[in-house]
């Protein structure tokens, strides 16, 4: 696996976001700041910077922070994560987590969502979230393997009255 790091989307990578939002067609994709409900990348760039604070957020939920995972030897969008502030809403809370994370399709099983996870968790820590929840459907071993990686210790399993899905439940220690 090469390094990555994480990068506040902008323009520059519109072409990328475009290209890694069709390799996921209609597939919903975690961690993506809802990408796939907007038509153009500049409508998306205003949303995840709207709803990036209290202050400027449109919603109740918590304020969150996306990123793009980029593999620094030919800067390449590997990956998208979002990370909310806090867990101000019961769905978030039971369901959902702090870190919403995917890979690229043609880059999954090299290792970039536990490095993805890695430098989440390092901008988390930069928030003050010092305890992360993240959590995975039961069906999605390559996550549950990925919040292992980082540390991920199983708290319990719930399921999800939207989705009818069995989401388990890690916490990190962050500190």
């Amino acid at each position: 696996m090469e390094t990555c790091q994480l990068v506040v989307p902008s323009l520059k990578w519109k072409n990328q976001i475009l290209s890694y939002k069709e390799a996921f067609s209609n597939e919903h994709i975690h961690g993506g700041g809802k990408l796939q409900q907007f038509e153009t990348v500049e409508e998306w760039l205003e949303h995840i910077k709207a709803v990036s604070s209290y202050r400027t957020s449109h919603t109740e939920r918590s304020p969150s922070s996306t990123f793009l995972c980029i593999r620094e030897k030919d800067q390449q969008m590997v990956g998208i994560c979002t990370i909310r502030h806090d867990l101000n809403h019961e769905h978030l809370k039971n369901y959902i987590g702090h870190i919403g994370y995917s890979i690229h399709p043609e880059e999954r099983r090299k290792g970039y969502a536990t490095e993805q996870l890695r430098l989440a968790l390092l901008e988390a820590k930069k928030l003050g979230i010092a305890q992360v929840l993240i959590t995975a459907a039961n069906w999605n071993i390559a996550s549950q393997k990925t919040i292992l990686a980082n540390g991920g210790v199983y708290e319990d399993t719930r399921i999800d009255p939207n989705s009818s899905e069995r989401m388990l439940r890690y916490w990190i220690e962050n500190l």
